[in-house]
């Protein structure tokens, strides 16, 4: 492929890393704000049931009559929370079994990668509905259980990456130079697999986005005067034909959101994984 090729293609790389990062960050700014601001208070009724959007109240009212836009901004703030709550708890448990895992040798070795296939295939919901009963309906059970759900998927791909790695002569020499295995895990092992870490954590922060809100859907997520998505899209749902409004804007965000995640998972699978930068050029 000529030159000249290669260099069309590296600015749609970089336009899809922009485009996710813009919509992304301007949710992430929305949530940001409703830490310190929103129109309203998330328990005020007082703007009348199901109004139309006008000058009082932006996006209109809900069924109880609360601000729909206050209600949005508290709902970007729990997506987002859910979202990073949950890529921190599987980031840290994921890498941390997928370490020990890819180490581990013969009959120990076996029975990680079984346990970890049973916790992928164990349903998210299943478990939330487990933490919920041992706990509450909470933000933090559904962080929880859905960070846990996605520490199995970390794990097994941490597993086959530093087994790919450890594999290599660099590390075979660093090994025969005296380096101990903490510090070959710290300078060789880890930044040779973040790159494609980062890939798959950035779409777990999407999933984890859409996993919350299923299960304030169904009334597993963060508890009233809180305004999950899911929970916006459920008491919407009856009035939809004549306020749709109530479900068209957490909808819209929603869908917004995890798109946006998805094209940065993508602009970094770019930027950060040379053997992906070969391959396309």
């Amino acid at each position: 492929m000529t030159g000249a090729a290669v260099g069309r293609r590296r600015p749609v790389r970089s336009y899809t890393l922009l485009t996710g990062c813009v919509l992304a960050g301007l949710i992430a700014l929305l949530a940001l704000v409703s830490l310190v601001w929103t129109p309203y208070d998330a328990d005020d009724t007082s703007g009348g049931r199901l109004t139309a959007p006008g000058d009082g109240h932006l996006l209109g009212t809900d069924k109880l009559g609360r601000d729909l836009f206050t209600q949005v901004m508290i709902g970007s703030r729990i997506a987002v929370e859910a979202g990073l709550g949950s890529v921190l708890i599987a980031a840290t448990l994921g890498v941390l079994l997928g370490l020990l895992a890819a180490f581990a040798q013969g009959w120990l070795d076996d029975t990680l990668s079984a346990f970890l296939d049973i916790l992928i295939a164990f349903p998210t919901l299943l478990l939330a509905m487990l933490i919920v009963a041992a706990r509450s309906a909470t933000l933090g059970s559904a962080v929880l259980a859905i960070g846990l759900a996605q520490s199995a998927v970390v794990a097994r791909l941490t597993r086959i990456l530093v087994k790919r790695v450890l594999n290599q002569d660099y590390i075979t020499a660093a090994r025969i130079s005296g380096t101990s295995w903490p510090r070959t895990v710290a300078r060789h092992v880890l930044p040779n697999i973040w790159p494609t870490l980062a890939v798959n954590l950035a779409l777990q922060f999407g999933l984890a986005v859409l996993a919350e809100a299923g299960l304030s859907y169904l009334g597993l997520g963060a508890p009233p005067p809180n305004a999950s998505w899911g929970r916006m899209l459920q008491e919407a749902q009856a009035t939809f034909t004549t306020a749709p409004t109530g479900a068209l804007a957490p909808g819209v965000l929603l869908v917004l959101l995890v798109v946006g995640v998805n094209l940065v998972a993508d602009g970094l699978r770019d930027t950060l994984d040379p053997t992906t930068r070969r391959r396309r050029a």
